[in-house]
Formats: C-alpha cells, structure tokens, sequence
C-alpha cells in the first residue's frame, strides 16, 4: 500500500484546533515511503528499532526530527544519541542516566518523554506514579536530558469510556508534575498519547503528540 497522503491531510486538519503535532510511525516502511510524506510536509517521523532507525536517518534529510517510540535497551542508546530528536518510552532512571552520559558525549540535550502504566494489561511498559516522583527528585543529576513530558499507551479495547478515563488520567498527573517541578521552566509541556485506533479521544483529553503509522502507511509489515 501507497502512503496515504489523503489521510495524512485528513489527520493534520483533525490535530490543528488542539494545536497538536504528528508523529508518523514509519517502522518497517521503505525510505521510499517516508520520502513521500516528507515531499508532503512531514517532519516528525517515529521508529522503535535502533537499528532501522540508525540506517534511515543515515539515508534521509538531515531534518527530519526523530522519535524513538519504542522500549529503548541502554545497551543501544549510543547508536541514536548523536541525532535522536526525542525518547518516548522511559520508564527507568537507570536507562535516563544512560542516554545522559550518551548525549553528553556528543554536547547534546536530548527530550525525553516518561512512559506511565495507564493500561490495564500487565504486558505495557511504564513507571508508576511512586516510581515517577523519585525519577523527578533526581532529575538535576542528569544536565543533558530535558524531561518535556509524559507518554502512555490506553488498554487495547473498545471501551471509548475506560480509554477516555486512562487519558484523563494522565493528563491530570501531567498536570500535577508541571505544577511541582515545572512550573518555572516551560519546558514540560508534552503528553504523548493516542495511535491510529484513539488518536481522537486522546486528542479530546489534551494530547500534544499523536503517533500515526497504519493510517499513513498502511498496515504493518512484519516480514
């Protein structure tokens, strides 16, 4: 399947009113795909492969802003530290003390996004709020991370409802942390939440970043 550049016009209109941004989930697509959405104006592009992601940005515009979306091992966040744009998914102050000693190595800060546990499935990733507000106490150990926000993923479900109330959820704690810690700073200000499936609700329940790959580019390729 071609990228679809009527979705993806589609989606930017329905992201404009809340001032949101796009995060084109392009994991396991062709070069090729990700240069037709760029010819069409996108710039925020998502992978959760280091390896993939390390070979595509070695091979495409220099500024395009990447986002690794994915459950980062500390082991390899040397291979994407000299370019990354931001890190959703963390969710341990062991592997932030890493990407902090990476991105120092090469003079860079890098945003960081904290992944919340908000689904019901055991099988998601993510701090609790306990693990969360010591993360945060120590956050001046680490000068070359800038913590802009919260991420997390809803129950795989159909319930509108209880996805709705997951999102509520984390926008209420996104509040409470940027009243805490941020206040003076500005810089805490992301809550990235919604794919293909609920972008919509989460969009209704103040996210600033939606990650979009099936629509845009058809369903996934496992090969």
């Amino acid at each position: 399947m071609a990228v679809n550049l009527t979705a993806y016009q589609q989606v930017l209109q329905e992201l404009a009113p809340y001032h949101a941004r796009l995060v084109a989930v392009s994991k396991t697509k062709p070069v090729a795909d990700i240069e037709e959405l760029y010819g069409a104006g996108q710039r925020i592009f998502g992978e959760n492969y280091v390896q993939e992601l390390a070979e595509k940005a070695s091979l495409l515009p220099k500024d395009i802003q990447w986002h690794f979306i994915g459950h980062l091992q500390s082991n390899k966040v040397k291979y994407i530290a000299p370019f990354v744009s931001m890190i959703h998914g963390i969710d341990s102050f062991k592997l932030l003390q890493e990407i902090n000693k990476q991105a120092g190595k090469h003079n860079r800060v890098i945003d960081c996004l904290l992944q919340m546990h908000i689904a019901r499935e055991e099988t998601k990733f993510g701090l609790d709020e306990t693990e969360l507000f010591e993360l945060l106490e120590r956050r001046s150990e680490l000068p070359n991370i800038r913590i802009t926000g919260l991420m997390g993923m809803a129950s795989n479900t159909d319930d509108e409802t209880l996805i709705c109330k997951e999102f509520q959820g984390l926008k209420t704690l996104h509040d409470t942390v940027k009243a805490r810690y941020f206040t003076d700073t500005g810089t805490f200000r992301e809550l990235s939440t919604g794919m293909s499936g609920d972008y919509k609700l989460a969009l209704a329940e103040g996210s600033t970043l939606v990650r979009i790959g099936s629509l845009l580019f058809g369903a996934r390729n496992y090969a």
